[in-house]
């Protein structure tokens, strides 16, 4: 994501509670590593606040990806969080020297990493928030920072620390300090949010972190992986919930997760965000005209998808008694849920199915009849053309692959199946030591050294929707 978050990052806004430091993992072998994801859900199910959280996350969506500029051209694992009946997965990373852990939004759709300062006040509510003198490596690059989402903005300052996620560090990480927030823009317990897309898109100029321990070969394999729950359909779920995991690398334990192998399709042209051309969609069996030569970003940080309204339109048009939704739900559309709605998407050379209970993001009220679909119009041109967020993301094990530039589907195993909606005991947080060190500048990865150990920096991760 760009300057511009998707919605699902920034709808972790209505979390409360903190997590500490990111939890040990088991050392493996080969610089692979993976850590489990949590996630946080309101009690009770709060209907009003998805309405918010709906609308949010379409404006920061056409905010994010309409008619936006690109500026500039081991192994691991990490424990997610699911957030708000599967609208937010989030997670830790450690900053600076003593190193202070972090929730952040980790986001495929972006590629800035930024945390509170300790001067932001008020605004930034009761997340943790950094202090640069705590931290005796930190340094002020005196660069001004800003971020523009649909809810808000974020601005401060460039600086330098050591970051450290899923048993990796990076020394000289540029990333930046927000001392200003817009009221509302993030809740306990986010203290920021890390971008996963690539260095073209950073608002900030500065290599990514997950870009930097690629390049540098501290990964066994130049890969990360995420798998995430669903909690959507389950009516016990709790806040925080189990969410996934994080792979960093080629872990053996990763095979426990798809089944069959993993298809990787290139990204065309120069790598921005994580986008794939779209082949073809079909609704209860029937096709949606896809324009030749469309694509779709792969957007951990949005919840639900979106695409152009006249494909939008057409989605519904095979739902008996669908309409467009009013409101807060405006550029959605309702439709009886009593129906099963079967979507599926073609990629590649495989065609993926979306569960009906993703399609089905939230009932119009605790009592009602009426669903509201997950799929959303977009209004305005974006680039690219459709969204695809975590309701079609739940449904597979999803690969980002830095080299060559691709991103790759495989089906879920029944292992990661029988871990939709059952909870179980969240991860706790405490700092684990660092198997991969690499060395950066504000602009490129230089070097990078291994140690002999390997264990993993717990860190949850948040697939939400951005704001």
């Amino acid at each position: 994501m760009i300057p511009i978050l998707s919605l699902l990052s920034l709808f972790a806004l209505s979390t409360t509670g903190t997590f500490g430091a990111p939890t040990e993992a088991a050392t493996i072998a080969g610089q692979c590593q993976s850590i489990p994801l949590l996630r946080r859900n309101p009690s009770p199910y709060d209907i009003g606040r998805l309405g918010a959280l709906a609308k949010r996350q379409r404006d920061n969506v056409i905010l994010k990806y309409g008619g936006q500029t690109k500026q500039r051209r081991s192994t691991g694992y990490n424990s997610i969080v699911d957030q708000q009946f599967d609208s937010s997965y989030y997670g830790t990373l450690a900053i600076g020297t003593p190193a202070e852990s972090f929730d952040v939004i980790l986001d495929t759709g972006s590629s800035d990493l930024w945390v509170t300062g300790s001067s932001c006040g008020t605004a930034c509510g009761t997340s943790a928030t950094l202090n640069p003198s705590s931290s005796s490596t930190f340094q002020n690059l005196t660069t001004p920072f800003s971020i523009k989402y649909g809810s808000g903005n974020a601005e401060g300052y460039l600086g330098q620390d050591v970051v450290q996620m899923a048993g990796f560090s990076v020394s000289n990480q540029s990333f930046a300090v927000v001392d200003l927030v817009s009221d509302g823009l993030l809740t306990s317990p986010m203290s920021g949010l890390l971008g996963l897309a690539w260095s073209s898109l950073a608002k900030s100029q500065q290599t990514p972190f997950w870009q930097t321990l690629a390049a540098s070969n501290a990964w066994d394999s130049p890969l990360f992986a995420v798998q995430l729950t669903r909690y959507s359909n389950a009516s016990n779920a709790k806040t925080p919930e189990p969410g996934g995991v994080l792979n960093m690398g080629t872990c053996y334990t990763n095979s426990s997760l798809y089944t069959g192998s993993i298809e990787y399709i290139d990204i065309p042209g120069t790598p921005s965000y994580w986008y794939l051309p779209l082949d073809s969609l079909t609704v209860q069996g029937n096709s949606i005209t896809i324009t030749s030569g469309t694509t779709a970003a792969i957007d951990t940080g949005t919840t639900n998808i979106g695409g152009p309204a006249s494909s939008i339109q057409a989605i519904y048009a095979n739902i008996p008694d669908s309409q467009p939704a009013t409101g807060e739900w405006e550029g959605y559309y309702t439709y009886p849920c009593s129906t099963t709605v079967n979507v599926e998407l073609s990629f590649g050379e495989s065609t993926w199915s979306i569960s009906p209970a993703d399609f089905a993001f939230s009932r119009i009220t605790s009592t009602s009849t009426e669903c509201l679909g997950a799929f959303f119009e977009l209004t305005t041109d974006t680039d690219p053309a459709w969204i695809i967020g975590d309701a079609f993301l739940k449904n597979v094990y999803s690969v980002f692959r830095y080299n060559p530039a691709s991103v790759g589907f495989a089906n879920l195993s029944s292992v990661a199946i029988a871990e939709n909606g059952v909870g179980g005991t969240v991860p706790s947080a405490t700092i684990g030591a660092v198997s991969a060190t690499v060395v950066s500048t504000s602009t490129a990865p230089r070097s990078y050294a291994l140690s002999t150990s390997l264990s993993a920096l717990f860190l949850t991760f948040s697939a939400i929707i951005l704001l």
